[in-house]
């Protein structure tokens, strides 16, 4: 039998099995905070896009509240914010998310983490979800974060989401080699 799909470790059901409508809209029109888009590319480790790769990401509204349950922060709910996205790659790679800024976050130390989205990938030849976080380049308390404090100084880069426009960012991600993302053992 001829080959129908092309081979991916976890099965070619992203379109119809992951992928959520309106995947990429974090933050609708009239959600409170700084509206931005995020925009980036995934490659793999010798620097090509993926056409077939999954990312979702998970942040907090711009009072530092997420949209979960476990959250029991007396800040506030937005009912313009969801706090996860999830989108499938096009064919150069690429995916974009609109959303806000997060607000600052208590860490496992209940200290303030700077503003970020907790992101992950799934892509082919993956055996696991990668997880990896985007911070904002030029935020003053990047220099302050718990978390990014553990990546070492020459790797930083990797998280930092880069300012393109007044409201827009590029973040892209590399799988593996030279330049890649730093990713979490979570």
């Amino acid at each position: 039998m001829a080959c129908l799909t092309p081979f991916q470790t976890l099965g070619p059901f992203f379109d119809f099995g992951l992928v959520i409508v309106d995947g990429d809209i974090i933050a609708r029109p009239g959600a409170r905070g700084h509206q931005i888009v995020i925009d980036g590319v995934v490659r793999d480790g010798a620097g090509d896009a993926l056409p077939d790769a999954l990312v979702e990401v998970w942040q907090a509204n711009d009072a530092g509240k997420y949209r979960h349950p476990a959250d029991e922060q007396d800040r506030p709910l937005d009912p313009a914010f969801d706090g996860f996205g999830r989108v499938a790659t096009d064919a150069g790679g690429r995916f974009t998310f609109k959303t806000v800024v997060p607000g600052r976050v208590p860490g496992p130390d209940g200290r303030l983490q700077a503003p970020h989205l907790a992101v992950g990938v799934l892509a082919r030849g993956l055996l696991t979800r990668l997880v990896t976080r985007m911070y904002f380049d030029g935020e003053p308390s990047n220099a302050e974060d718990p978390i990014l404090a553990l990546v070492p100084a020459e790797r930083r880069s990797t998280l930092l989401a880069k300012s393109v426009a007044p409201d827009r960012y590029r973040f892209d991600i590399k799988l593996q080699g030279e330049g890649e993302t730093v990713f979490f053992d979570v």
